[in-house]
């Protein structure tokens, strides 16, 4: 066996082949091995047998990042049976309604969750299960059946006890966030996510024995296919945080792993620039020397080197998606020689459908195509066919067929242009595009970006109020009184002073007529994106 065909090839294969590597640990605590790992999965897979749970049945799967988590998910899907990951961010309303739409017939949930939940949680008909006590038991009993015969992940006794599995089957059905405000589940094929492993890897390069520090959450696609799954398949080690990441937390967690390989979402680099690096680069000094010619390269370089050395100093592949990441902060990672690899896909397409390498970047593209996936532009909107394609939306055949064209490609909804290497830009949201008055098309996140360069603040919304644009901006006041004293106590005219420096960089059409100070955080979704819908 090769090329794995479902996911329960990669439990066997990974299983066999590291079977002594570290495969899923705590930061600081316990580690599990490749073979500990697959007698869990044994063990799991055993209690979905006695639950009478059978190939298509549905396990729903709610809990925060934990090396209990990949062994259940890998269990389910491995079994023949769906798992339905749900986000911890879903309130108790969202669980019990993709607990109903989706026909769970188990609930396997963390203690953390089962108490955040309480009373309020209907599972219908679904049997229940603590997440840590399912690990545990099936950890302790394979330690006990260790002494006699041995057994392969890939079989409970024998080959014959397993359900038949096809590359074509449900794996997963994934509930997104909807930027809509409407959750779709999501059915991925084990064809889809495997595909989308072993294609990913052409980006990645992961060795085994390589260190991957975690911290998305893994019901959301991104960090399960490209940060728990594939590190599994290639032999790596990805630790969880045990509590939530505090900026104490990431520090101390980043010190003990040195990871070499990381996953983001761009506001934690954007963080980290803007509060570690930019405030230095931008000090009269620094400013001063930087203008001096083969000066700044020096500089950059340096600041690029301290970077590498607060992610624990072996960081070679910082993987950067979910979100455009903010230019400024790109330019410098750029210069700075920092090893970021930018990826673009959706939930739909089991996540990935095109990637850079580091120090193979040009700047404000996401790269391009991955192996065996197929994109193309029509009409301004990049549209996909491959492998990872999702099987449709599970139960609601009408939103299926509005995603996909009459010749089969799956309709992103995002706006893209290639250039002559084949490099895609991704432009914005299909959706989120505003209509100039002459007919232009104006893209509030390009807008966005450029005001969230200024020293202050945190993130901006553009939005078409009554034919004018409008820009809402959260503001940091502690940079405000640290580094703009002159408009710590006057945001307004800090505000106007961003809005006149924005429209000299803007084309006419795209300019602002005026920049509100929001004063309450934005309502996102759990990946981190701006609810837009809420505050048109």
């Amino acid at each position: 066996m090769n090329q794995p065909e479902t996911i329960r090839d990669i439990v066997t294969l990974s299983v066999e082949s590291f079977t002594d590597h570290t495969a899923y640990r705590f930061v600081g605590g316990e580690e599990f091995s490749y073979r500990r790992m697959g007698e869990a999965i044994l063990g799991i897979r055993s209690t979905l047998s006695d639950l009478d749970v059978t190939t298509g049945d549905r396990v729903a799967l709610l809990s925060e990042s934990q090396p209990a988590w990949p062994a259940a998910y890998l269990a389910i899907t491995s079994w023949s049976a769906v798992v339905v990951p749900i986000l911890t961010e879903f309130t108790v309303e969202d669980v019990n309604g993709i607990m109903e739409h989706s026909g769970s017939k188990v609930l396997i949930i963390s203690r953390r969750q089962q108490e955040r939940c309480a009373s309020a949680l209907k599972p219908g008909g679904a049997r229940v299960l603590v997440l840590e006590d399912l690990f545990a038991k099936a950890l302790e009993e394979g330690a006990t059946e260790r002494e006699g015969a041995t057994t392969s992940a890939g079989a409970t006794t024998s080959a014959d006890d397993l359900p038949a599995l096809s590359s074509e089957d449900t794996a997963a059905i994934i509930y997104t966030s909807g930027t809509t405000g409407h959750s779709k589940g999501v059915e991925l094929s084990h064809r889809n996510i495997v595909s989308n492993v072993v294609a990913s890897d052409v980006f990645a390069g992961i060795q085994p024995g390589e260190k991957m520090l975690s911290l998305l959450p893994l019901a959301h696609t991104y960090e399960c296919t490209l940060g728990m799954i594939l590190p599994f398949s290639k032999g790596a080690t990805v630790s969880y945080l045990d509590r939530p990441a505090s900026p104490t937390v990431l520090v101390n967690a980043l010190k003990e792993v040195r990871p070499q390989l990381m996953l983001a979402v761009p506001l934690l680099i954007e963080k980290m620039v803007r509060a570690r690096v930019m405030p230095k680069l931008n000090k009269p000094v620094m400013k001063a020397l930087r203008a001096i010619p083969g000066v700044s390269g020096v500089i950059y370089r340096a600041a690029g080197k301290k970077l590498l050395a607060a992610f624990g100093g072996r960081l070679r592949f910082f993987g950067i998606g979910g979100a455009p990441l903010a230019a400024d902060v790109e330019d410098f990672l750029y210069r700075a020689d920092f090893p970021y690899a930018i990826g673009y896909g959706l939930t739909e397409t089991a996540p990935l459908l095109a990637g850079t390498s580091p120090h193979a970047n040009t700047r404000r593209s996401t790269g391009t195509n991955c192996p065996g996936v197929e994109l193309r532009i029509q009409d301004g909107e990049i549209q996909a066919r491959g492998p990872n394609i999702m099987k449709g939306y599970y139960r609601d055949p009408d939103q299926t067929a509005e995603v996909f064209t009459e010749d089969g490609w799956f309709r992103t909804g995002d706006l893209g242009v290639f250039d002559a290497q084949g490099r895609l830009y991704v432009k914005g949201r299909r959706k989120t595009v505003i209509i100039g008055s002459s007919g232009e098309n104006i893209y509030p996140e390009a807008i966005e970006s450029v005001i969230n360069q200024f020293k202050g603040v945190v993130e901006s919304l553009v939005l078409d109020q009554g034919g004018k644009l409008v820009a809402r901006v959260i503001l940091d006041y502690e940079i405000l009184k640290e580094q703009v004293r002159e408009y710590a106590d006057n945001t307004s005219a800090y505000l106007e002073q961003i809005r006149k420096q924005v429209n000299e960089r803007l084309t006419a059409f795209s300019r602002l007529a005026e920049m509100i100070e929001q004063k309450e955080p934005f309502e996102k979704t759990p990946t981190f994106k701006i609810k837009r819908y809420l505050y048109q």
